[in-house]
């Protein structure tokens, strides 16, 4: 029965405390957005060019390609913005609509990492039916549920947070429309039962990819074991090096947002940890992917040789 001045803006605090480091800040997210940007397309157009990266697992890694590109195109170029500007006011539809597809492609990420790690386990567990179970259809199917299984937890979300009346202070204490910042601005009872609704869904949506994960690692381990050769299991298992790696550092960074203990943290240290998530996730993938996958890195020299030394052999 209260009078609420209701919000129609917000204002991203950012980096606004560190008035001297922002245009250190600004140059480090710039380089990392434009590598990272650059690092995925030269994933996605060596994977076209070759024929012989003409596999499911490559058509998944495209797929991660793009979820990163359009995840960090959510959030960076605002963020560089932000930083280069006075006004830090974003309109509550811009804010809503930044919400959902940072979680959209977010999730997408997460979906898709683990439909790599069950491509992984057919193909080592069972190497004679992985043409069948991975087929051009079943593949395009996988990537599809993933995109749709993201845009679902994007749309989910957003319209939870959304559905709480705002008053009061409008300041959000982040550099993007982060559902937990918002929610602190969100007034009623239920706010704070919402809020763990939206953790929960979050963590057992990121929970459930990762025990998929790890089952299919489960396997695979003990498929390579079964390996008589050293040699032979050394190569198996280099095939999911790449995607092994990506998992832990995704899973590492992710759980810094959402299990990080409760405790006297600082509003400074939450925006920088939330940079590990939403920059340096996105900034490593392309550099794991193209270093520690023997078969991709191959495949880019032999692109770049192509281009720059036409009369090599």
């Amino acid at each position: 029965g209260q009078n609420y001045s209701m919000v129609s803006e917000f204002i991203l605090v950012g980096f606004s405390s560190f008035p001297h480091l922002q245009l250190m800040f600004f140059l480090l997210f710039l380089l990392m957005y434009l590598f990272t940007l650059l690092g995925n397309l030269l994933i996605m157009v060596t994977v076209w060019s070759e024929h012989s990266l003409h596999t499911p697992m490559y058509l998944f890694l495209c797929a991660l390609s793009i979820s990163e590109i359009l995840y960090t195109l959510a959030i960076t170029p605002r963020l560089l913005a932000d930083l280069l500007s006075t006004s830090h006011t974003i309109t509550s539809v811009a804010c809503a609509s930044q919400m959902f597809f940072s979680f959209t492609f977010g999730f997408t990420h997460a979906f898709l990492l683990t439909v790599m790690g069950y491509d992984r386990y057919v193909a080592i567990c069972h190497p004679l039916s992985y043409n069948v179970l991975m087929s051009t259809r079943s593949c395009a199917r996988l990537v599809s549920c993933s995109w749709a299984g993201g845009s679902v937890m994007g749309l989910m979300v957003t319209l939870i947070v959304f559905h709480l009346t705002f008053c009061g202070s409008n300041v959000i204490h982040h550099f993007v429309c982060h559902a937990l910042s918002l929610l602190k601005l969100a007034c009623g009872k239920e706010t704070s039962s919402v809020t763990m609704g939206v953790i929960l869904v979050c963590v057992t949506a990121l929970m459930g990819c990762l025990f998929l994960i790890v089952l299919s690692y489960v396997f695979i381990v003990a498929a390579i074991l079964r390996i008589p050769s050293a040699e032979g299991r050394h190569k198996t298992f280099s095939t999911c090096v790449s995607h092994l790696t990506v998992v832990i550092v995704h899973y590492s960074f992710a759980s810094i947002i959402y299990l990080k203990p409760k405790g006297p943290h600082s509003m400074d240290s939450n925006t920088l940890m939330a940079t590990t998530y939403t920059v340096f996730t996105p900034f490593l993938s392309p550099i794991i992917f193209s270093l520690r996958n023997k078969e991709l890195k191959n495949a880019i020299k032999k692109s770049f040789q192509r281009k720059f030394s036409p009369l090599s052999s």
